[in-house]
């Protein structure tokens, strides 16, 4: 129905009324009564312009397209899918329509338009390990169809996702894995060093279950610092993956030399997800993605959520990258609830918090989540050398009537982390920016919390906790800026959130409450932080690098600029 030409005609016809208003009472009526017929007509296109253009911001259509499946609006699906976005025409995005429109005809039980879609959907470069994870409820029928278990027993499928490094250490590691089905798993890991014996073999055993997803973590200790390993997942005795390499950490709490990625920003954007490989080139001993990490806005429904955890798991540049660097993970609105979320405080209150906060979990390899069953989040702590990170949770128990960003259990844990921190240098964390006035007039960064933020700048002061710095993200672009503080060290903050974002936000040069010193928006781009402890004066070198790999800022921070002046 040609919606456009109804507004235009009726229109129309509505202004020859107007001129004759007061002149006819019973044109009057007709008027009335033709306005509001055309109201009700134009409420569909209403809706899909809100739709579309606020609750679909910065998203594609084949995730817009799910989100409305999973609402039940499934007779909208195929008119989602054909919305125009960001993404470009390629056979890639071709095979996600495809698979969307496969599970709508598994869905209403016509199986062979669903196997024509999986057939197409393949054909455009669909990697076939995904016909075999969610939605598993919606895909049974379709498994049960004889033509596609023939199609799809052409491969075997053992690990489906990962591995994903991640919690590292200088002893140990840990590897996760998602499976099509549950299957007993096992990581074997050997020293890369030539001259060391073969026998040096060390491995872990566990199991993927299907209550947390088809997913395991393989933990593995005894390892040895700075020292480089190859290893490779094997499911039911048989090999699964190619040989990645990883090194531990430096000695914990002892003086080293490294480097780290940072960012935010990932929606899913194909000519976009590059920026993987180019991350991979510099070889970051870790890497922290600090919110917005895949775009869901949908947390009411577990089917958006995985299906956009798992097309990005699919990317092969992507499973590079996470093989071998050791990423560490906390959330923002984006990818925790919708944009600019205020949950509140409570801990079930919305009831979609934990489910949220379970499907974070299967999803990470983190070294913990929050305060765990009883106190659900995403913060937590770890040291690469001497060098203390603190990433926190910004979202589940945000209130913004208390001004309580953190919640007060996970308050408590950030003060006393801090007071008993032993890092020569302590990076405090936010997926949100710390500092005054870089989005002007929004209450979603800390500008929106500024006593809880006072608190914990003013607890830094009192109990001269030296060597603090902050890092975030959310803002679409990549900064460095600093903010005076009379009664203590200026507090630097280094900002990225645009790892593969099509959007972005303006250099604020200007703001109240923080001075700019760098900043970098041109395209895509990450943090680049090198960190040395090991020389007299320790410092650390903040580098803008963009998606093709330049450096296109710079800024080197002395540790003597983080502390207390006598």
């Amino acid at each position: 129905m040609d919606y456009l030409a109804i507004f235009q005609g009726k229109y129309c016809n509505w202004i020859m009324y107007c001129n004759t208003y007061e002149k006819n009472r019973k044109q009057r009526v007709v008027l009335f009564d033709m306005f509001k017929k055309t109201l009700i007509r134009l409420i569909p296109i209403l809706c899909l312009f809100f739709v579309v253009n606020v609750g679909f911001a910065q998203h594609d259509a084949s995730r817009n397209a799910v989100r409305t499946l999973a609402s039940g609006q499934i007779k909208n699906v195929f008119k989602v899918l054909e919305i125009p976005n960001h993404r470009k025409n390629s056979p890639i995005s071709q095979a996600e329509k495809a698979y969307v429109k496969m599970l709508v005809y598994s869905q209403q039980n016509k199986l062979e338009l669903a196997f024509a879609s999986a057939i197409e959907a393949f054909e455009n470069g669909f990697p076939l390990e995904r016909f075999f994870v969610e939605p598993r409820n919606l895909l049974s029928k379709l498994h049960a169809y004889k033509p596609f278990k023939k199609f799809i027993k052409r491969k075997k499928i053992g690990i489906v996702h990962g591995p994903l490094l991640g919690s590292v250490t200088d002893r140990s590691a840990s590897f996760w894995v998602r499976t099509a089905k549950e299957v007993k798993v096992k990581v074997v890991l050997r020293p890369t060093d030539s001259t060391t014996s073969p026998k040096q073999e060390i491995f872990a055993k566990s199991k993927t279950l299907a209550e947390n997803d088809y997913t395991a973590v393989l933990k593995v200790s005894g390892l040895l610092p700075n020292t480089s390993y190859g290893y490779q997942i094997y499911s039911n005795g048989k090999r699964q993956s190619k040989l990645y390499r990883f090194v531990t950490f430096p000695e914990e709490k002892g003086t080293s030399k490294f480097q780290i990625a940072f960012g935010g920003g990932a929606g899913f954007t194909e000519q976009n997800e590059r920026m993987w490989d180019t991350m991979n080139t510099f070889d970051p001993i870790a890497t922290l993605l600090l919110g917005d990490n895949v775009y869901i806005d949908d947390p009411e429904h577990t089917l958006t959520d995985r299906y956009c955890y798992y097309r990005r798991q699919s990317r092969p540049e992507f499973k590079q990258y996470v093989a071998t660097n050791s990423i560490y993970a906390i959330y923002d609105d984006h990818d925790f609830g919708d944009d600019d979320c205020i949950p509140g405080p409570e801990i079930e209150n919305p009831k979609w918090k934990r489910d949220v906060w379970n499907v974070f979990k299967n999803n990470w390899n983190n070294p913990s989540y929050g305060g765990g069953e009883d106190h659900p989040g995403c913060w937590y702590d770890f040291y690469i050398g001497n060098v203390h990170f603190i990433l926190l949770d910004t979202r589940y128990y945000r209130d913004l009537d208390n001004q309580n960003m953190l919640g007060n259990f996970q308050k408590e844990w950030l003060l006393k982390t801090l007071k008993t921190s032993n890092g020569k240098i302590k990076v405090l964390i936010s997926s949100v920016p710390w500092a005054p006035g870089v989005k002007p007039g929004s209450k979603d960064t800390w500008d929106g919390f500024n006593n809880g933020r006072e608190e914990i700048f003013t607890y830094i002061e009192d109990n001269n906790i030296e060597g603090v710095v902050l890092m975030s993200a959310d803002r679409h672009r990549t900064d460095l800026r600093k903010i005076p503080r009379p009664k203590g060290y200026d507090l630097y903050e280094m900002m990225s959130s645009r790892l593969t974002n099509i959007h972005t936000h303006d250099l604020l040069e200007n703001s109240i409450g923080s001075k700019f010193i760098m900043g970098y928006n041109e395209e895509c781009s990450f943090g680049l932080v090198e960190f040395n402890t090991a020389i007299n004066e320790p410092e650390i070198v903040f580098k803008i690098i963009n998606i093709e790999g330049k450096t296109v800022g710079e800024h080197t921070i002395k540790s003597n600029a983080l502390t207390f002046k006598k």
